[in-house]
């Protein structure tokens, strides 16, 4: 299909700045309905802040995780843990947040949802035992129950609800690094109860599974954890999806086993894992959820970590995903935090959504004209027992363009005078923005309707000279990860946040991110590309020559030559070691280099056996 790029849109936002004194008329601010032909992860949603925790330390932050999304009628719903609702969107761009006649007192935990027989089923009870509850108008949310709780031994923990072709319907379920996961039919024509006893499927194996192992890049000795099945079905095969080893590291992935039978027996996919983002801005990739669009094209939902005010603050993500013809399960990450064309975006090749467009800001020259904040963080840390990394506990304005979502910049003041300039030192075409906002020490817990952002995005040549690109000082909604893409290129060497509120006491921004193209030749091919199989065969040693002049390098890899489907990301180094690897399996690997300009021709492609 040839590709079809429709003209831009923004987000708008208007304010003062103490040192713009040519302050330019600007238009009246777009609707909040955005007509965008693109994407960039994180899903800028309104996530929930959590208040569950909030009588044992006061922590207050968002987080939105364990995504279950199904088709239903056309529209998509969107399952999030402990989110006091969840979101419709027609298009997978504009999320709406539904709040439901009746829900869970205390949030769903992990929620199940499936539809049947023109319903929406769920299952979720935080309690771990509950029954499955049910809507035909899910935009009202008037969910019933019918008061058979299931209580299997141990409780439904991470459940998943699997409706197949004829109309029998699977729990599938766990979350654990003891147990594994686990089967039970249900018996839909008698209020869903377990039809037998439950069937353990299958564990973990980190001895065989390099990317099973727990921690920052597999380097933890704690035992990892299976969790968040999920069933697709294709081509008469099933798929059952499950997460490891942990939610709040960069190597936070998803598997698959396949089989012939709902019930299994399953067998491990050799080209595992299939969802995988350990390098880049925001990071992980797991505990994730399957779903066709309207035009028949396959996305995966997931869970990505920050881990900054507590292990379990996440986001959610979504990558093209689908099956090769030989039956193999893919989700594409590579430059998964990059703007991506949208499900209704006609493209040549659905696996390969990425737009090109390039990351111009990184480690740019920043400045602003307020101080850093100097006080102490209200966090729940619990990086000395080795279940979250260490606290960055820099505020300084290079936090804001360092492609660390875990670093973010604090302003001292919190007002519409604040301004942050990046200097991206030649003139470029700047095509979408992204403004992550963070939760320094925040006193927000729910969903209160107060919550938003408004600003001003502005753009020059010579820094003196600006034109408004994106308007909204007027905006009344909550954009936690505002994505702004423009009308249309936008020529500038220079561009300026203006701040004019956000509902925080605090103004903290993690990245500040400028998406375009630059007008040089893409960088050269990396040379000397090496692979060296570990006798740990879990781990294979890759290093290059480094390329001048570029930002960072792109690694691939995978089990056939022509299907290298994973990948990974980094900035400023030319080696990386690969612990995601499969003991008895052979590898091929690729690597390409990229900057502002571009992405490089890849390089040869190596083998190990």
């Amino acid at each position: 299909m040839k590709r079809i790029i429709l003209p831009f849109v923004v987000i708008c936002l208007l304010a003062s700045c103490a040192e713009n004194p040519s302050k330019q008329e600007t238009s009246a601010p777009e609707t909040a309905e955005k007509s965008f032909e693109t994407y960039c992860n994180p899903i800028d949603i309104d996530y929930t802040y959590m208040s569950h925790y909030r009588a044992k330390n006061n922590v207050s932050y968002r987080s939105g995780a364990d995504p279950a999304i199904v088709n239903f009628k056309g529209k998509y719903y969107l399952f999030v843990t402990r989110s006091h609702g969840y979101w419709v969107s027609d298009d997978m761009s504009n999320w709406k947040f539904i709040r439901p006649q009746s829900w869970y007192f205390n949030g769903s935990n992990a929620p199940a949802a499936a539809v049947k027989d023109d319903k929406i089923i769920v299952l979720g009870d935080p309690s771990g035992r509950g029954a499955v509850i049910e809507t035909d108008n899910p935009d009202i949310g008037d969910w019933k129950t019918n008061f058979a709780v299931i209580n299997p031994p141990g409780g439904v923990q991470d459940p998943n609800l699997f409706v197949d072709d004829d109309g029998k319907v699977y729990l599938y379920e766990e979350s654990s690094n003891k147990w594994p996961i686990r089967v039970v039919e249900l018996d839909p024509d008698n209020y869903y109860v377990p039809k037998g006893e439950e069937k353990d499927l299958f564990n973990l194996e980190p001895e065989k599974h390099g990317w099973e192992r727990f921690g920052q890049d597999h380097k933890s000795d704690l035992k990892p954890f299976i969790e968040g099945p999920w069933m697709v079905k294709h081509d008469g095969k099933y798929y059952l999806e499950y997460g490891a080893p942990g939610t709040q590291w960069n190597v936070y992935a998803d598997g698959v086993y396949t089989s012939d039978s709902p019930l299994g027996p399953f067998t491990y996919a050799p080209y595992n894992p299939i969802a995988y983002k350990p390098g880049g801005f925001l990071k992980g990739s797991g505990h994730g959820s399957t779903v066709q669009d309207n035009n028949g094209n396959y996305w995966h939902y997931s869970t990505m970590a920050i881990s900054v005010n507590y292990k379990f603050e996440r986001r959610i993500g979504m990558y093209p995903a689908g099956f090769e013809e030989d039956g193999q399960m893919y989700v594409n990450t590579a430059y998964g935090d990059y703007p991506h064309y949208l499900p209704d975006t006609e493209v040549k090749d659905h696996k390969h959504r990425f737009t090109g467009w390039m990351l111009l800001s990184y480690q740019k020259p920043v400045k602003t004209n307020s101080g850093e904040v100097n006080m102490d963080l209200n966090v729940v840390d619990e990086s000395e027992g080795g279940y979250m990394q260490e606290q960055i506990r820099e505020f300084d304005i290079t936090q804001i363009n360092d492609e660390e979502i875990r670093s973010y910049w604090v302003s001292e003041a919190n007002n519409d005078s604040i301004y942050v300039e990046i200097d991206l030192e030649k003139p470029m075409d700047v095509k979408a923005i992204q403004i992550n906002f963070q939760d320094f020490n925040s006193e927000i817990f729910g969903r209160p309707d107060t919550l938003k952002q408004q600003f001003v995005i502005k753009a020059s040549l010579d820094g003196k000279n600006w034109e408004t690109v994106a308007d909204y000082s007027q905006n009344q909604q909550d954009m936690p990860h505002g994505y702004v893409e423009l009308k249309k290129p936008v020529e500038a060497r220079y561009v300026r946040y203006e701040h004019v509120h956000c509902t925080n006491k605090f103004l903290a921004i993690s990245e500040l991110r400028v998406f375009g193209n630059g007008k040089e030749a893409a960088p050269a091919t990396p040379a000397k590309f090496t692979a060296k199989r570990q006798s740990d065969r879990r781990n294979t040693d890759l290093s290059w020559n480094p390329v001048e002049g570029a930002t960072g390098y792109v690694i691939y890899w995978g089990i056939s030559k022509d299907k290298l489907n994973l990948s990974a990301l980094m900035y400023s180094q030319n080696e990386y070691e690969l612990r995601a690897l499969n003991t008895d399996q052979d590898y091929y690997y690729q690597v390409e280099a990229f900057d502002e300009n571009g992405i490089s021709q890849k390089s040869e492609v190596l083998y190990t056996e």
